[in-house]
């Protein structure tokens, strides 16, 4: 009989319960109490979805208050030590993951390719891990009580270390192997104590282009967890692992897991000679995408492996499901042809059952659900916007000078300050402003048609009047109109174009309490009309100073979505770019001298083989080149990064050729910026002073000294000054009392500069960065 399991589910619940639970206690309306009784309920749906698709062992250990590197971390007893009140419980891992009063968040970043974010782990000198996973072993209790077969889940070790960070001269992440083991030797021990038989390690950085040191840690780190705890099956997944083949048929594991989706040619190299005593986990269901999966030619490849393998074949998802939706049943306003073609993670755990049922009673026994499966792909290709003519002739038409701007950047930055006769450091912020309920409703209202037209724009444009007030009052040099149009910066655009269609309740986690309903891009993408242009309009009438317009770049379009199978990216971010490119042309019309067209997933987007980096970074640099390249000398184009590592990729950046990017650096301390200055970085740059992921309100001194080290990187008269991301999740008292503080430290740096130079404007610029570092 086929064994099926999952890596892991969503963890929010089908209706955002974690979400609403978790800020609920972060306001002090929800003791701990009460949000521990919403995670043992949201764990048992968990796992009740799993026992009713059939499932023969239910996940444990995928569930997380906050982020799972962070949850392993506090199992490990390995909370940064820089947190006072680090073993506080929920208090303690909460003051890691947004800040406390006294120390800032943990660093954030991007999960491999996704567009979830984890913490990023700290090793410092004084740290030790004590833990046993008290809690794991509580909710391993929990779904056993109900009569569960449970395979609790772990990130393992290799994977934690290769993703942590060395501070304060802690040597290197290797070296601390003979501390983390033990932790990890006493916990799976308790497992094997608590009655459990197999236990999920966790290791996707086995993807990755290791050297050859990593591989032999590989090898250190299970001699020593061999003979252990239960059983171990060791999950690689968001890529192949086929060039390690060799490593991993020696590690004493009882199993492995592979991604047969992102990479299905790598069972060739396991299957031949597999071990009689090994289990082989087949990753053959999408769990980073939501289309239906080809039930019938999985059937018919998995049939001789499963005539090969037995019972030692586990069928599963090729990662968690944590990065799709819960569920479809909501989806009741999609056409027909598009939901049939949908599976969310629910109905990803059916398409297992019926690949279980098949493999072990044969085709005949599943001819009704092969024949849904079939169906519902076929009928994605009769939508109305499948294939559009005209869009492909679009793409086909376009050239090297599509993707020019019409001058060089040093020729552009004095025509643009010419125009727009900025001060040093100029001052502004990513785009969002903060979202209150108010709004929510009014929008909610609007989209039900329990609001009229003229009412809703009313109250959009008024939000935008207070917005461009306050902005002013704070003495802000670049404005935005606070996008309160927007539920999300993604979503909103999909639900502008045609080709794009957006879910009722297909939310998916991106950190913490954040959630994201990703588009579905199920045709070819085109722009029926001006989408922001009356919006931005609008907000720069109220000011004389400059309001950017702010766009969604074409790679985070295409990477935050759920695309389409049949196109490749680099035509489907084409066809993105020109209806960007149009909307550029479109707000230039309107009076706008500054564009921000945001690339926040530019860097998750690269391929995690070094192999298949040069060819797709080129498709995504030409995609934001045709989406900017339209725009005259005269408009400044920005565009904004943030929550990833882009010290391998600056040449790309740099060849996207915005005369501005804002990026993420507070919570890093600016040390993304040592890269840019060892790259010398040509065109303007905004390193963000202000951590908007954190209820902390930086002091003026803080941001100055953030601002200080980042003129000792950039040459100031390129350097601007910003928050790390939009203020959308963020209260307006925090927000006024942040950037407030914001302008105060610019405009203190902007008094060194004056005081320190008497000679004339011309060299001012020059001489910031020594007067910065001396104040």
């Amino acid at each position: 009989m086929s064994v099926t399991h999952v890596p892991g589910f969503p963890r929010i619940g089908a209706h955002r319960e974690l979400k609403f639970a978790l800020e609920a206690h972060w306001r002090g309306e929800l003791d701990a109490a009460g949000l521990h009784a919403v995670g043992r309920d949201l764990r048992r749906a968990q796992w009740q979805a799993q026992r009713d698709a059939g499932l023969d062992r239910v996940t444990v250990g995928d569930f997380a208050w906050y982020d799972h590197v962070l949850q392993t971390l506090a199992w490990l007893g390995a909370l940064p030590t820089r947190f006072e009140n680090r073993d506080a419980g929920l208090a303690g891992l909460f003051a890691c993951a947004r800040g406390s009063a006294a120390q800032p968040a943990m660093e954030l970043t991007k999960w491999f390719d996704t567009n979830y974010h984890y913490l990023v782990p700290e090793l410092t000198p004084e740290l030790d891990f004590p833990g046993s996973a008290a809690e794991l072993l509580g909710w391993v209790g929990e779904a056993q009580a109900l009569g569960h077969a449970v395979k609790p889940v772990l990130l393992g070790p290799v994977t934690l270390l290769y993703l942590a960070k060395v501070r304060r001269g802690a040597g290197r992440s290797l070296d601390w192997l003979p501390r983390l083991l033990p932790a990890y030797r006493r916990i799976l021990a308790a497992l094997a104590a608590a009655g459990v038989d197999w236990v999920q390690l966790d290791e996707p950085a086995l993807v990755l282009d290791l050297d050859p040191e990593w591989h032999a840690a590989c090898r250190d780190v299970y001699a020593a967890l061999a003979g252990v705890g239960p059983r171990r099956l060791l999950a690689t997944y968001f890529g192949g692992v086929a060039a390690q083949r060799e490593l991993l048929a020696a590690l004493p594991v009882d199993g492995l897991h592979l991604d047969l989706v992102r990479d299905p040619a790598q069972l060739d190299a396991f299957v031949a000679d597999w071990p009689a005593s090994r289990v082989l986990s087949a990753g053959v269901i999408d769990g980073r995408n939501v289309w239906r999966a080809d039930l019938a030619a999985l059937l018919e490849r998995l049939a001789p492996l499963h005539a090969r393998l037995g019972e030692r074949l586990w069928l599963s998802a090729s990662c968690s499901l944590l990065h799709v939706p819960v569920d479809l049943a909501a989806e009741t306003r999609l056409a027909p042809a598009l939901r049939d073609g949908l599976a969310f993670a629910v109905q990803k755990l059916g398409e297992l059952r019926t690949l279980a049922r098949g493999l072990d009673e044969g085709a005949s026994a599943v001819a009704a659900e092969l024949a849904a499966a079939r169906a519902g792909r076929a009928g994605l290709a009769t939508l109305a916007d499948a294939r559009s003519p005209a869009v492909a002739r679009r793409v086909a038409a376009l050239d090297a000078a599509a993707a020019e701007r019409r001058a060089p950047y040093a020729e552009r930055r004095a025509l643009q300050q010419a125009a727009l006769g900025l001060p040093p450091l100029p001052t502004t912020t990513i785009g969002s402003f903060p979202q209150t309920g108010a709004l929510r409703a009014a929008r909610a209202a609007f989209k039900r048609h329990a609001l009229g037209h003229l009412d809703y724009l009313e109250r959009m444009r008024a939000e935008i009047r207070e917005v461009i007030a306050r902005q002013e009052a704070l003495g802000l040099d670049v404005l935005v109109h606070g996008e309160p149009e927007r539920n999300d910066m993604v979503e909103y655009f999909g639900e502008q174009l045609r080709g794009v269609a957006t879910t009722a309740a297909g939310w998916v986690q991106s950190y913490g309490s954040r959630c994201v309903k990703p588009p579905l891009i199920h045709g070819d993408v085109q722009r029926p009309e001006p989408i922001t242009v009356g919006w931005s309009a609008y907000a720069q009438s109220l000011s004389a100073r400059p309001v950017k317009g702010m766009l969604t770049g074409p790679v985070t379009l295409w990477k935050w979505s759920f695309c389409r199978e049949d196109l490749d990216a680099a035509t489907v971010m084409a066809q993105l770019a020109l209806a960007l490119r149009d909307e550029v042309a479109d707000l230039e019309r309107a009076g706008i001298r500054i564009v921000q067209i945001d690339e926040p997933a530019f860097r998750e987007g690269l391929p995690l083989a070094a192999a298949a980096r040069a060819a797709w970074l080129d498709a995504a640099v030409r995609a934001f080149r045709i989406a900017a390249a339209g725009a005259a000398p005269t408009t400044q184009i920005h565009t904004h990064m943030c929550y990833s590592e882009f010290g391998d990729i600056l040449p790309a950046i740099a060849a996207l050729d915005a005369d501005v990017i804002t990026i993420e650096t507070a919570r890093s301390d600016m040390e993304l910026l040592d890269a840019f200055r060892a790259f010398d970085y040509p065109n303007g740059i905004g390193p963000g002073v202000y951590d908007i992921h954190s209820p902390r309100v930086p002091t003026v001194a803080a941001m100055r000294r953030l601002l200080e080290r980042a003129a000792a990187a950039i040459p100031p008269e390129r350097l601007w000054v910003n928050p790390d991301c939009g203020l959308k999740t963020r209260g307006w008292p925090e927000v006024e009392a942040a950037l407030a503080n914001l302008v105060a430290a610019a405009r203190a740096v902007r008094q060194a500069l004056a005081e320190a130079d008497t000679s004339g404007s011309g060299q001012a610029a020059s001489r910031l960065q020594n007067v910065v570092i001396e104040v």
